[in-house]
């Protein structure tokens, strides 16, 4: 086979890559090559409505089931690559097929990153990435009553929120000092512990797993380095993704914990973009940046840019999570802050957390305050530079400190 774009992954930024090449005029062959074996469809709601059953399958795709052939785009499902051959221009798959293409486009996202302690292999423990893994997931709830969630990220306080509805016993295991660590400043997480124990979730920190205690090869406990002994009939490990990049790496892409790329979304390979949770941008730092926005605005920029329109991706990241009636709406990065304001009061469960680096705003985490998310938006994209007690005044609508 040969597809004058092929597209590894069909995930958010595969499938809107392969939406803007044809919005945007693209008249060759699209292929949709993915290791998944559904149509392309939303990842954010499978640890929430889907989890909770608030919404169907068909409900969460991306796409309605007609629309890739209307548009000439071949879904390649089930298949998954383990080479590529960037000299002779195809990839290899590991049903032995070939497909050759003129460019490839690499969104094929991250797996869900293991543990790899005694007892890893029991059943009863779950990750939340795939349709497949939820579906399993919601298979053993009806048998499980009390559950362990591994990681205080969003993933996992996500799951915790969704299972809490359900009824079910939940403890959090988080090795740091509180949870959403790596991406929040102080007063959120302690805001988010206080809300999941208000709703009865325990929540132990700066422990980790030590090992999964099973009985005829099922999960029946979790014992922590600290020598406590959870019991648990499901275990929900959430601890982040491990980029699928081995095959780009192995074929000469540059690039560590992900694959690097520039504004245009270039790999270092000729004819090879990559985009998505598994690209590494130049522009934002060389982080990577897991997000439905980032997939979405780099699968536009790099189809703007393959139909001739030199097109930089420049978009500001946002971001979001639900749990219970808490709405977390972010816009920019946070990462490198050296100092924080909160604008409001937490204990009304409205307020707003403002990122400062050298003085200049660079994020904002908004808790049920649309207001500022929205009005925010510019001080981050502008770089502003305010006193910080002005920031600090809810009663300052943000709009106007723009100019």
């Amino acid at each position: 086979m040969h597809y004058d774009c092929l597209i590894v992954g069909s995930g958010h930024g595969g499938a809107q890559a392969a939406t803007s090449l044809r919005q945007h005029g693209f008249q060759g062959t699209i292929g949709v090559l993915s290791e998944d074996r559904d149509a392309p469809y939303e990842r954010p709601p499978l640890s929430k409505d889907y989890l909770l059953g608030g919404k169907t399958f068909d409900r969460i795709l991306i796409r309605p089931a007609d629309f890739w052939a209307s548009r000439n785009i071949d879904l390649l499902l089930g298949n998954k690559v383990i080479k590529v051959d960037a000299s002779n221009m195809q990839v290899l798959c590991a049903n032995g097929a070939t497909v050759s293409y003129g460019h490839l486009v690499w969104a094929a996202g991250g797996r869900p990153r293991r543990i790899s302690c005694p007892g890893h292999d029991l059943q009863g423990i779950h990750a939340v990435r795939t349709r497949s893994d939820v579906d399993r997931l919601v298979e053993d709830l009806a048998r499980a009553e009390r559950v362990v969630v591994v990681g205080g990220g969003y993933i996992g306080l996500e799951a915790a929120a969704a299972l809490t509805k359900l009824g079910k016993t939940v403890t959090i295991v988080e090795a740091l000092n509180r949870v959403l660590a790596r991406v929040a400043a102080e007063p959120l997480s302690r805001f988010y512990e206080r809300e999941h124990r208000d709703h009865g979730v325990e929540i132990r920190l700066e422990t980790s797993v030590e090992s999964f205690i099973g009985s005829d090869g099922r999960l029946t406990g979790v014992m922590l380095q600290d020598g406590a002994i959870l019991p648990a009939d499901i275990a929900i490990v959430g601890i982040g993704i491990v980029p699928c990049v081995e095959p780009l790496i192995a074929a000469g892409a540059a690039g560590n914990d992900g694959v690097d790329v520039d504004e245009f979304c270039r790999t270092s390979l000729p004819h090879v973009f990559a985009i998505g949770d598994c690209a590494r941008v130049r522009s934002a730092h060389g982080l990577r940046i897991e997000s439905v926005q980032n997939a979405h605005d780099q699968a536009t920029a790099f189809a703007k840019t393959l139909c001739g329109e030199l097109t930089p991706y420049r978009a500001t990241p946002w971001f979001w999570s639900n749990q219970y009636d808490l709405r977390l709406q972010t816009v920019g990065l946070s990462a490198g802050f050296d100092g924080t304001l909160v604008r409001g009061d937490p204990n009304t469960r409205s307020f707003s957390i403002v990122y400062l680096r050298e003085g200049a705003v660079i994020a904002l985490d908004c808790i049920n305050c649309v207001r500022d998310y929205v009005e925010g938006r510019l001080l981050v994209e502008r770089g502003a530079r305010i006193g910080a007690h002005i920031l600090a005044d809810s009663s300052i609508r943000l709009k106007s400190l723009v100019a």
